[in-house]
């Protein structure tokens, strides 16, 4: 008999509470929208009749106590069950602080949103009948408990996880970890930009989920929305609620003997937040103003490898691809540039693997 379940992703929310916001004019995260859009989106998904809801990491804007203990509190006082799992910007440094908390903090404060040990920071849970949720932690630090500035998930929660998926065959299972698995824009795992936003020994994990059939995985991180997938393997990506477009998405899963039979998604945006009536026109213009230096970055790394004097001529007339690539759906139009820098920049159009129009970063219907 089919069984079906409805849940929600919110991605990157970056909580700030008023007296831990910096101020700094070229910061390009608007994190004052983290608390009012959650209590925005919180009181769109209470009217769902929701089965739980996803959040992928960064949860906070740097780590603080404070921040932590806000997004806990209110993740208590949701209806439904919330799963979260730690981002770059929740441990910036293994061990705690007067500011901020240690990695070993993360599940003991999060005990009751996934975490069913203390003394370490993965998890799996049975979040519905034959259906398993595995939270990874894609966060990794060095000898002197820095932060690395690329997603790594170690050797003994590999072993962990292979371990776990052999004992769930037979089961429907997702997976949700903060850094990216698989490829969400054209050569990312070999772009110094691209690179730090993915899980270093991507491969190594992207097969082990394969050959154990887990069908969906849901990520952040990238502030983009996005959709990818290799083989039966789909990567959710969703945005910030703290950068445009200020997304979240609503999702409805079929499924039957431990398969995926369905998969129905919906994408919704924070639209007004006290001060801006037009957050969307704002924070467009926002991601806009402050495109030059990236967009320079971008178009000399690889896959584009412009020269220093190709990327400064064209970067001003693209100061509108980031915000239309972190939107999803990506439809350029690069006739105004030389042909050779065309062919370049065309594979960042939401392309399928025929190379036509493909919209499915938004909303989707997949059906297996």
């Amino acid at each position: 008999m089919e069984q079906r379940f409805r849940f929600a992703i919110i991605s990157d929310p970056h909580v700030a509470r008023p007296e831990t916001i910096p101020d700094h004019p070229h910061r390009f995260h608007l994190v004052e929208v983290s608390i009012p859009g959650l209590e925005q989106i919180f009181a769109h998904l209470v009217d769902l009749d929701l089965d739980f809801l996803l959040l992928p990491g960064d949860l906070t804007q740097h780590g603080e106590w404070a921040n932590h203990g806000w997004l806990i509190e209110r993740l208590g006082q949701l209806p439904f069950p919330t799963y979260v799992v730690p981002g770059n910007h929740d441990v910036i440094a293994r061990e705690p602080s007067d500011g901020a908390i240690g990695l070993m903090d993360f599940p003991r404060l999060y005990r009751d949103f996934g975490y069913d040990r203390e003394d370490r920071p993965y998890y799996h849970r049975e979040i519905l009948p034959g259906v398993h949720l595995i939270g990874l932690n894609s966060n990794a630090f060095g000898a002197q408990g820095e932060q690395w500035r690329v997603g790594y998930v170690d050797g003994a929660q590999l072993e962990w996880l292979d371990q776990t998926l052999e004992r769930l065959r037979g089961d429907l299972v997702l997976v949700m970890l903060h850094h990216n698995v698989l490829e969400h824009l054209p050569g990312q795992a070999q772009s110094q930009l691209g690179q730090r936003y993915m899980v270093s020994n991507y491969g190594v994990l992207r097969d082990l989920l394969q050959t154990a059939g887990v069908p969906l995985m849901f990520t952040g991180h990238l502030h983009v929305q996005d959709m990818a997938r290799s083989g039966s393997l789909w990567e959710i990506l969703t945005g910030s609620i703290v950068s445009y477009p200020h997304p979240y998405r609503v999702l409805e899963v079929t499924h039957q003997g431990g398969k995926l039979r369905r998969l129905d998604m919906e994408s919704h945006r924070l639209r007004s937040v006290p001060p801006w009536d037009d957050l969307q026109a704002m924070s467009y213009r926002w991601m806009c103003d402050r495109a030059g230096v990236f967009m320079t970055k971008f178009l000399v790394s690889p896959p584009i490898n412009l020269s220093e004097a190709e990327a400064a001529a064209i970067a001003p007339g693209l100061r509108h691809f980031w915000p239309t690539i972190a939107a999803g759906d990506a439809a350029f139009d690069f006739s105004h540039l030389p042909e050779s820098i065309q062919r370049r920049l065309h594979p960042f159009n939401a392309l399928d693997e025929w190379g036509q129009p493909q919209h499915l970063d938004n909303r989707a219907r997949l059906v297996w």
